[in-house]
């Protein structure tokens, strides 16, 4: 049991200490790019392993949390929560339809993290960044521009790498909990 559990704590800190240096690296080498309202953030590529791994869902979070931190200064702290809710919810549900494939692809799980971000952190831009009040049509715009960079990290980077870790069965080497 205590085996299980350390190597639950250690995946979890990995994939956020990952997630975290890769969202900062980003944003310092391609200022805004994993921050603004159209964004391709890379490390949300990560979100895959969620799949293989209950650990990835705080780990996720976590890593989304360190990231969210470092944009404090112009985001404030709407992201920080807003956005680390959406990596939330997307890791929770993608582990929960880990195994809902379709032509042995996992698509409904990466759709995921483009529906929990489109929502909240199109909602969270819309409410608190653009001024004038809340539109609806607004929100639709900034939600949709926010899910179409989750859905190009995911099915451009994410589906590959979902394809690769279980050819190479690393889902069974790296992430089995016994």
């Amino acid at each position: 049991m205590k085996q299980k559990s350390t190597r639950y704590i250690v995946q979890a800190a990995v994939i956020a200490a990952l997630y975290a240096v890769m969202t900062i690296l980003q944003n310092t080498l391609l200022p805004g790019s994993a921050s603004a309202a159209v964004q391709f953030r890379v490390s949300e590529v990560l979100t895959i392993l969620a799949l293989y791994t209950p650990a990835a869902i705080p780990g996720l979070t976590i890593g989304c949390i360190i990231a969210n931190i470092s944009s404090l200064s112009t985001l404030g702290p709407y992201d920080l929560i807003f956005g680390s809710l959406a990596s939330l919810i997307a890791a929770v549900c993608m582990y929960g339809l880990k195994n809902a494939r379709l032509s042995t692809l996992p698509i409904l799980s990466a759709l995921m993290p483009a529906l929990a971000n489109g929502i909240i952190v199109g909602f969270e831009i819309e409410f608190f960044f653009v001024e004038g009040g809340f539109h609806f049509g607004d929100f639709l715009v900034q939600g949709g521009l926010v899910a179409v960079g989750e859905l190009a990290v995911l099915f451009v980077l994410g589906l590959p790498l979902a394809k690769l870790i279980e050819k190479q069965q690393l889902d069974k080497k790296l992430f089995a909990l016994s």
